[in-house]
């Protein structure tokens, strides 16, 4: 049994490692499009396109444009710049980052998420490390080099085996990755995407940034209270035998806070407060211009929720920036631009893979070639009479096998999104449940491959408390969470959308 293990995940790795880049798997999806386009374009389709029946229109047939007639291939030359500066989740990434940067160059996420896990009681170390896990989320990356080795030493430190604290630790910063109490960089950022490909088939169909924000903050209780029980009652009891390779005095040791880093967060805690409250006194009168004309605060067209990106950077920013002043990290306005310019430093395969991918997208576009898939592959599941369930089920597992090999949650959505969220509004599933759908299967299953970047790096962590562990020892840890999560989330979504609550924000289903 443990021979065929190993060889399964020898051949996922071989196969994860023969996958181009994602910038490149961009470039072929362009000439992909750019082939396929000429190809189809000859082609009389019977099938009425959405688009010529917004607003009344007129029914017209579907009609494949050719990207490399000449006219198509000059108008591509003409708009690449734009169509690179106007990617959606191009912008949303850069601005969010530009204040979780300042935040984190200040030191304020790090002696935050210490300070939570300091004053925890040991009975309820497991659920607050889950929890500190999941909310590092609003912070990019830095679960994985914070969280997850500081999971092992509180647990040491509790008296309970490390190495199943920083398994928790990574089960909740990956396996709950699209689960968060708060707003973070991510619902801009796949929103951006689900928009676009729903314009495809509905112009002028809008995504509420945080339409899936219900969902998720119920998805952060559900993967606590599994997490918990999975560690507790599984992944404990198995590392009993395990042996700890560090002696006492060579552990790594939870820091004290410093008297000048408890200042620092007092006094970030109420530079937030004050940015709240000024926030709420600001949206409260009913002629505020943070409302939409109708009045209302969260309609996709209201101003307060197209400012949901740069409300993240300020509430980051001001915090961070009056962290960074008491406690002493800061010493002038220079430290601030450094801990941006350090944020924007680590985007550069980001930003080359967002250009190749905002390429891509402009030609499917333009192309017609979502609305043709769209209407076909509607059409496939009307007539074999696929429950909406499904279809659902489907998605999930459909993203949850390409998480195996592909670990960028914004690349996978990026080639998706244009073909699922309108062929799916075709059986009267909207984006927003299909954006839910796509966010379960690519969370859940992150922490069971060893092709996700972080991976090799948590074995690491392991490897300071026991040498012997490796990728086979940490994947035995890992699949029950990742099981777990991904039949419990499952779940969690189909209640959410039988019994008709909203996913979020202005979000839009229709109910069985």
């Amino acid at each position: 049994m443990a021979e065929r293990r190993r060889s399964f995940l020898d051949l996922v790795e071989r196969l994860g490692n023969r996958l181009p880049d994602p910038a490149v798997l961009f470039l072929i999806a362009l000439l992909v499009t750019w082939v396929a386009s000429a190809a189809l374009a000859p082609i009389q389709f019977a099938e009425t396109d959405p688009r010529s029946l917004v607003a009344g229109g007129t029914p017209a047939p579907i009609r494949v444009a050719s990207q490399l007639e000449g006219g198509s291939l000059a108008r591509f030359l003409s708009s690449m710049v734009k169509n690179f500066t106007d990617f959606p989740p191009l912008g949303v990434v850069l601005v969010a980052l530009l204040g979780v940067g300042v935040a984190e160059h200040a030191g304020m996420i790090a002696a935050g998420l210490r300070a939570l896990l300091r004053i925890t009681p040991v009975a309820m170390l497991t659920p607050m490390l889950l929890l500190v896990a999941i909310l590092s989320h609003t912070a990019a990356d830095a679960g994985y080099v914070l969280v997850i080795p500081l999971g092992g030493i509180i647990f040491a430190a509790a008296g309970r085996h490390p190495v199943a604290g920083i398994a928790a630790a990574f089960a909740g910063v990956a396996g709950g990755f699209s689960a968060n109490l708060l707003p973070s960089s991510l619902d801009p950022l796949l929103q951006g995407f689900t928009q676009s490909a729903a314009q495809i088939v509905a112009p002028g169909r809008l995504v509420n940034p945080l339409c899936n924000w219900t969902f998720t903050a119920s998805s952060t209780f559900l993967i606590v209270a599994l997490g918990w029980f999975i560690t507790d009652w599984v992944v404990e009891p198995r590392l009993r035998g395990v042996a700890v390779d560090v002696d006492a005095d060579g552990a790594p040791r939870l820091a004290e806070t410093p008297p000048g880093e408890r200042r620092g967060l007092l006094a970030s805690l109420v530079a937030v407060v004050v940015c709240l409250v000024a926030l709420a006194v600001a949206a409260w009168p009913t002629a505020s211009p943070l409302r939409s004309p109708s009045g209302d605060l969260t309609a996709a067209s209201a101003p307060l929720m197209g400012a949901i990106v740069p409300l993240i950077f300020l509430l980051f920013l001001v915090p961070g920036v009056v962290f960074g002043w008491v406690a002493g990290t800061f010493r002038s306005h220079r430290d601030v631009v450094e801990g941006m310019s350090r944020s924007m430093s680590t985007m550069g395969h980001y930003m080359v893979m967002a250009f190749f991918a905002a390429q891509f997208t402009y030609a499917f576009r333009e192309s017609n070639l979502g609305a043709l898939v769209a209407v076909k592959g509607a059409d496939a599941l009307v007539a074999a009479q696929v429950p909406p369930s499904l279809t659902l089920l489907g998605i999930i597992a459909l993203s949850a096998g390409i998480d195996l090999l592909i670990g960028s949650a914004s690349a996978k959505w990026a080639i998706l999104a244009p073909i699922f969220v309108p062929m799916l509004m075709q059986t009267g599933i909207s984006p927003e449940l299909t954006q839910a759908a796509y966010r379960v299967g690519d969370s859940a299953t992150n922490i069971a491959t060893p092709l996700m970047p972080y991976f090799p790096l948590v074995v690491a962590y392991c490897q300071r408390w026991v040498k012997g562990t490796g990728i086979g020892t940490l994947l035995s840890l890992m699949v029950p969470y990742s099981v777990t999560f991904l039949i419990a989330w499952t779940g969690l979504l189909l209640a959410f959308w039988l019994t008709g609550i909203p996913l979020g924000l202005q979000s839009t289903y229709t109910h069985p």
